[in-house]
């Protein structure tokens, strides 16, 4: 049955900047559209990277929250799945200080520094890209995946208004105009059929193939955090991002966490209380979290908030469709 569809979204902005058991090979959930994926040369990865200075880092700003324009959905739940995780890798570099030495960190909260260390300190990093001329920045995490090069965004992070961004790199563990992992250039990004074909704010992942840097994979450098689809909903989350708009700057590493919901207005997005502002958009929203290790599921990503509701953020359900993209993006 066709869904609902709502003309313009007035009032939602998207946040422009911003073990368990292993999926079974050839368990890909079905989709009603192929992915979309968008390739990049070795020339144009190569330009990516050179683009990428400390200088033009620093100096990248968050794109104006934005009127998504989408078909949106209030009403059905999403089809129901298997619930499914993926286990996460362990990091090669150092994961840091843990949170429980620190004993700073409080649940609930609704943006402040991340201060725990462990894996999400290096798993978890800015994205920057190229949209309509102008440099802009978006988070995202590395994940578990078999070509250990995967990362998981928001959809608007690769694509939007019908364009795919340009120029696209992930610096993982980013600080202070630092790439302390690299600058790891995309080869291939992707997206939901949905997002990809409408811009549906219910569908909003996206996710990276990067090239190997100085003959290594991503996931061998930084390690990956594990996933989780079909989880339902009112879970205990935490959510990470480096917003750049005001109060923040891009430069500090936030987290939210706290108990979620499923949206009441127009989506069937997870909602939490945070405060977090452009540029944290694709940064992880982890079920299952560990504090003190800096590990957890990756179930969902930042994606809008509703303009008068400005300390309360969304992130997208991941169901078959995010699963899909998932499956699709360890395979390239």
């Amino acid at each position: 049955m066709p869904r609902p569809v709502l003309g313009a979204l007035v009032g939602v902005t998207a946040l422009l900047t911003a073990g368990a058991l292993a999926t079974p090979a050839g368990a890909a959930p079905r989709s009603d559209s192929p992915t979309g994926v968008s390739s990049v040369s070795g020339g144009a990865q190569q330009q990516a990277r050179d683009f990428w200075t400390s200088e033009r880092m620093r100096a990248a700003t968050p794109l104006d929250l934005v009127t998504v324009n989408g078909h949106v959905d209030g009403g059905s739940a999403p089809a129901k799945g298997t619930a499914t995780t993926v286990a996460p890798t362990s990091p090669a570099a150092k994961a840091g200080k843990a949170a429980a030495d620190i004993g700073l960190l409080t649940f609930p909260n609704s943006g402040g520094q991340w201060t725990g260390g462990g894996s999400v300190a290096s798993t978890a990093g800015r994205v920057f890209f190229t949209y309509q001329g102008r440099t802009a920045s978006c988070s995202g995490n590395a994940v578990t995946s078999a070509n250990k090069s995967t990362v998981i965004t928001a959809g608007h992070c690769v694509k939007l208004e019908g364009a795919w961004h340009t120029n696209w790199v992930f610096v993982p563990g980013y600080h202070d105009g630092q790439a302390p992992y690299g600058r790891w250039s995309a080869s291939k990004t992707l997206s939901t059929p949905q997002w990809t074909a409408s811009e549906d704010i219910n569908y909003d992942v996206g996710a990276a193939v990067v090239a190997p840097l100085d003959g290594k994979l991503l996931t061998d450098v930084v390690g990956g955090q594990g996933l989780a689809f079909n989880t339902g909903y009112n879970k205990a989350m935490y959510a990470f991002g480096f917003p750049a708009a005001a109060p923040y700057d891009g430069e500090k590493f936030i987290y939210c966490s706290g108990n979620t919901n499923r949206d009441f207005l127009l989506s069937n997005d997870h909602g939490m209380n945070c405060n977090m502002t452009g540029g944290s958009s694709g940064g992880p929203w982890f079920t299952q979290f560990n504090e003190s290790t800096g590990t957890g599921l990756l179930s969902s990503v930042n994606s809008f908030k509703y303009n008068f509701l400005p300390n309360r953020m969304y992130g997208p359900y991941f169901g078959a469709d995010a699963q899909n993209l998932y499956q699709t993006a360890q395979a390239s």
